[in-house]
């Protein structure tokens, strides 16, 4: 029996590992399904997962605690540069019923605002607190990171719809290091990308998609966008904790 107190896997985790639920087994196999098919639109995930770059964890509806120290954990990666593009995927337990989208969003929020708040670390002193900061961005010890939701809800942008469990996408920013918005090398990956993804919605791209830093843009509305093509309205759920 192979077991380890390790929240944070890697691909062989789920074929050697024998004290993981078989509801992550199951949404781990849907996820490599779908990331690894030659028409996905994201060539890094597909990349990332079939070079067994990517890491992932769980948590289940009663039980969080494994999302900080998995987080931190696959943080420390970085301090190798050959780790330079890898990122976590979390699988949170799925429901019951499937819920709205509006549900996810709201569970979804909640699980950032409970990473935050178990953050030992101060963010950044630089770095805006209030969502509303054309600037602001999700801080954990004290690593900006990108972060998106992809849940079962999605009906028209399958893209974001990786099976049953709704799983929520980490990128720190440092992986966008020669690909930003403004860099050529990130406007074609990015304009190649989303060409991709409107082929497989059928949907034009999202109108709260843009780049990080754009001044008419707010960032945690890219986090997790509408199933149409209508911006998100209203404030941001999270909360700096300076600002509670």
């Amino acid at each position: 029996m192979i077991t380890t107190n390790s929240p944070l896997l890697t691909k062989e985790d789920f074929l050697v590992r024998t004290d993981l639920p078989e509801w992550l087994l199951g949404e781990y196999k849907t996820f490599h399904e779908t990331v690894t098919d030659t028409t996905f639109p994201c060539y890094f995930g597909m990349s990332g997962e079939l070079k067994g770059e990517l890491r992932y964890t769980y948590i289940t509806q009663e039980d969080w605690s494994n999302l900080p120290v998995a987080v931190e954990s696959f943080l420390t990666l970085f301090n190798d540069p050959k780790h330079k593009r890898h990122g976590l995927f979390v699988f949170v337990e799925p429901v019951k019923e499937e819920g709205s989208l509006e549900t996810y969003r709201q569970q979804f929020w909640d699980i950032l605002q409970y990473l935050h708040d178990e953050d030992k670390m101060e963010w950044p002193k630089d770095a805006p607190r209030d969502p509303g900061h054309y600037l602001w961005d999700f801080t954990f010890q004290g690593e900006p990171i990108f972060i998106f939701g992809n849940t079962p809800a999605y009906k028209q942008r399958k893209t974001r719809d990786l099976g049953n469990a709704m799983v929520l996408g980490f990128q720190p920013r440092r992986i966008f290091e020669g690909l930003k918005g403004t860099e050529k090398g990130g406007v074609m990956s990015r304009d190649k990308v989303r060409q991709r993804v409107e082929a497989w919605d059928h949907l034009p791209t999202h109108p709260d998609i843009s780049h990080f830093g754009d001044p008419e843009h707010n960032e945690w509305k890219q986090f997790f966008i509408g199933d149409d093509s209508e911006p998100i309205q209203g404030k941001c759920p999270f909360t700096h904790k300076e600002m509670k």
